[in-house]
């Protein structure tokens, strides 16, 4: 498949309230919200079980819609007074709507096994049986009800507030830069530029921003974590990691087993850095010099361009993919103009009731530009698969829907290597794939050895700035295995990741995906129809099954064994070993 299309950089949101090509009123769909939720109210007390869960999934699919669109906007305009009004009427809803769930959470709490094994017949149910059966699990730990609902309730203005005011502040930041003040996700993209001069140039202005707010996202990153550990005290969870890999539908054996890999195959990618070092003219990388290329070429890439190449690659292993890819680029779906008063990062949101997506992204023609793409891409065709399903079984958790989008990612990097012709082109692409496996591997890495050394620290009392950038830089070390000559302190205060608080500890599930997919990649890359059949069915099920159960069932493989982990790891290392040969004489 090839294409010579211009695709349109500014996504459009007004249709997503539009139906039957007329607009859809915004202030009816709020208020369809509050019906829906009076109506929950009246099925709760009546007991009628059946009737709530249906009602609540039309509730928590309108409730995740709001909120997308409220995030969506701010994303595109820090500045845009209507987004944070969104954003504080979905969480009024949602802290309704969670009291509400409480009520029936209980109620299954109550349930004998053989009540609840017998609602779990209804024929209206079996879909979501999974998701009601964690459900149920769960509720054994709940508080009372007035202390769940006192809980809700002061999570608005403290818990997810804070992480509000973190990302008004975060998204205001403004860096003085050669003579222009850069939003967050321009100045991002100089630190990977290709001219050293500008990422040393930019890194300093980057710590020097930083630098001077770390006492006020200290306050917030610590308010964040003391909220969630009181938490934790009062239902009895004793470990930070708990809840997390509850969330995640996985097993501690299991992350045990993929760090444990990782850990075994340090060595090798430490020295993947060390030549990469060596060809850049340097005893050792700093933080910035581990992502941009070996070459100092052009290496700008249209955003056109970039389309095209990701829509052709992802059709060597997936015609369904690159089928997908297509739509969503010619679509108005992706906001990727490189702008000011645009936020940081990179996402993909899912509007289930109209089955499209919008992906977010700064593209300013770097690779790793490219690779953010695909990585969006690859989440928004997983909510393609999943669109037709009940809502509770479209519920991802974060290390599988991380599966799809650095699946994504890695069809583009290994079909570019594998058509690269030149020894250049190899090195290049071989170095791409590679600074993938670093980020995951050892960025990510270290980002978890933080947050477990800052919460276990956090139990015992506040943990001034000076101190967080300690342990930031210590996790670094230990997960770089000491192979940099300059580490981030304040990589901490500039991660909006560890500031979310809907999903604690976002780092592991990030590294499970890749991993994953890297594993998935190698059982099934020598048959391309099998893959997409695999992948597909693998996808679809997402949502029904704990990861182990989920892997076990298309895979074949026991998560719990280093087997698996090491099969993706053994890729890694085979790249590495040929990037070693091919620049031996370089």
């Amino acid at each position: 498949m090839s294409t010579t299309n211009t695709f349109p950089k500014v996504w459009d949101l007004k249709s997503i309230f539009t139906k039957n090509k007329t607009e859809y009123n915004f202030e009816e769909f709020v208020s369809s919200i509050e019906i829906n939720l009076a109506s929950l109210q009246d099925s709760i007390s009546d007991s009628n079980i059946s009737s709530c869960i249906s009602l609540e999934q039309e509730i928590y699919q309108d409730l995740y819609t709001l909120s997308a669109f409220g995030t969506c906007l701010f994303s595109e305009n820090t500045k845009n007074i209507e987004a944070l009004q969104i954003q504080e009427k979905y969480r009024l809803l949602q802290a309704e709507f969670e009291k509400l769930s409480l009520k029936l959470d209980l109620q299954f709490k109550e349930l004998s096994e053989d009540a609840f094994e017998k609602l779990l017949e209804d024929p209206s149910l079996q879909s979501v049986s999974f998701y009601l059966q964690e459900r149920k699990h769960l509720a054994k730990d709940l508080l009372s009800e007035k202390e769940e609902e006192l809980i809700c309730d002061l999570s608005i203005d403290g818990y997810h507030g804070f992480s509000q005011t973190f990302e008004t502040l975060h998204g205001g930041l403004s860096f003085p830069f050669k003579e222009e003040n850069l939003s967050y996700g321009q100045i991002e993209n100089k630190l990977c530029s290709a001219n050293r001069k500008e990422r040393i140039e930019s890194f300093e202005v980057f710590k020097k921003v930083f630098k001077q707010n770390e006492d006020l996202f200290a306050q917030l990153i610590n308010h964040i974590a003391g909220f969630r550990l009181k938490l934790y005290e009062k239902r009895g969870w004793d470990s930070p990691v708990f809840e997390p890999l509850f969330r995640n539908r996985m097993k501690k054996s299991t992350l045990d087993a993929m760090f444990s890999s990782i850990q075994r195959k340090s060595d090798m990618l430490s020295q993947f850095m060390q030549r990469k070092a060596s060809l850049l003219g340097l005893k050792e990388l700093s933080w910035h010099d581990i992502e941009p290329p070996v070459f100092e070429t052009d290496s700008h890439v249209s955003y056109d361009k970039a389309a095209t190449l990701i829509i052709n690659q992802f059709e060597t292993l997936s015609k369904d993919l690159a089928s997908f890819a297509k739509k969503a680029l010619e679509s108005p779906w992706i906001d990727a103009e490189d702008r000011s008063g645009k936020s940081a990062g990179g996402f993909c949101i899912g509007f289930p009731h109209i089955k499209q997506s919008r992906i977010f992204m700064t593209y300013n023609g770097t690779k790793q530009n490219v690779a953010t793409l695909a990585h969006e891409l690859g989440h928004a065709y997983h909510n393609e698969v999943i669109f037709d399903l009940p809502a509770f079984a479209q519920v991802i958790k974060m290390n599988v829907a991380e599966t799809a989008s650095t699946m994504a990612e890695m069809i583009v990097s290994q079909a570019l290597y594998q058509k690269a012709q030149t020894k250049e082109e190899k090195i290049s692409a071989l170095d791409e794939k590679i600074s993938r496996a670093i980020a995951f591997c050892m960025n990510l890495r270290a980002r978890f050895l933080f947050e477990k050394e800052f919460y276990e620290l956090r139990k015992k009392g506040y943990v001034p700035s000076n101190r967080l950038s300690e342990l930031m830089e210590n996790a670094q070390k230990q997960a770089y295995n000491n192979s940099l000559s300059e580490y981030h302190p304040h990589f901490w205060a500039s991660k909006l990741h560890f500031y979310f608080t809907d999903e604690p500890f976002y780092n592991f599930p990030y590294i499970f995906g890749f991993l994953l997919s890297l594993g998935f990649y190698e059982s099934f890359k020598n048959d391309p129809k099998l893959f997409e059949e695999k992948f597909r069915a693998f996808l679809y099920d997402s949502a029904q099954m704990d990861v182990e159960t989920l892997c076990n069932k298309h895979l074949g493989k026991d998560l719990g064994s280093q087997e698996f982990w090491d099969l993706a790891m053994d890729s890694i290392e085979k790249d590495i070993k040929e990037f070693l040969l091919l620049t031996d004489e370089q």
